[in-house]
């Protein structure tokens, strides 16, 4: 009859005394071995069709996103990504790449502590407002697929220019479907550049 593994892992090892069987033997290794490993999926819904009953402690990697799945014997949670390109975002006219030199505004899809987020970076400049702008303006051209829209509204600040600008900061609404709106303009706020460095919201 079988006999464990000597490290505790539930692996069966067939014994000298087991009827001979080299495709029993083998498929007894393999289906033991590949749930204790690191299985591989195309994606979430192509890893729910497969692992109908998960066991806790699995770990999967879901190739269409780049990303090592934990089972936590409730969900599936994110431990790790692979590396996230960052990918440009077309302004919106009059927008400028590239204010106050802070480079492309860019974004990426990143998993922080098991949270999906969206990451920003680089500038936005304008040369000129009209004489009474409105407070809002949408700033990027096309919007953001859909995987890297939030699930909600999420509002942050971003910084400006105190150059033609009674402030130093604005609103950024990251809206669900996909546009950046920039809130805080008027006849005495007018800066040349908006920055999004550092900006970080959940997805």
């Amino acid at each position: 009859m079988p006999t464990p593994d000597d490290y505790g892992q539930g692996i069966n090892i067939a014994s000298l005394t087991d009827a001979p069987d080299a495709n029993k033997l083998a498929k007894d290794i393999a289906n033991a071995i590949a749930p204790r490993s690191i299985m591989r999926f195309a994606s979430a819904s192509a890893r729910g069709a497969t692992l109908t009953a998960p066991v806790e402690g699995m770990l999967t990697w879901l190739n269409d996103v780049n990303r090592l799945d934990l089972y936590d014997g409730t969900t599936w949670v994110a431990v790790s990504v692979g590396q996230s390109t960052w990918k440009t975002i077309t302004p919106e006219s009059p927008w400028t790449q590239n204010g106050n030199s802070n480079g492309t505004l860019q974004y990426r899809i990143l998993n922080i502590s098991g949270e999906e987020s969206l990451q920003f970076r680089g500038a936005l400049g304008r040369s000129s407002y009209p004489s009474s702008p409105p407070s809002n303006y949408v700033v990027n051209n096309t919007a953001l697929p859909s995987a890297a829209r939030p699930s909600t509204l999420r509002t942050v600040l971003i910084p400006c220019s105190d150059v033609s600008s009674d402030r130093i900061a604005l609103k950024l609404d990251v809206r669900t479907d996909g546009y950046l709106e920039v809130f805080g303009f008027s006849s005495s706020v007018k800066p040349p550049w908006i920055g999004f460095n550092g900006v970080t919201v959940s997805l």
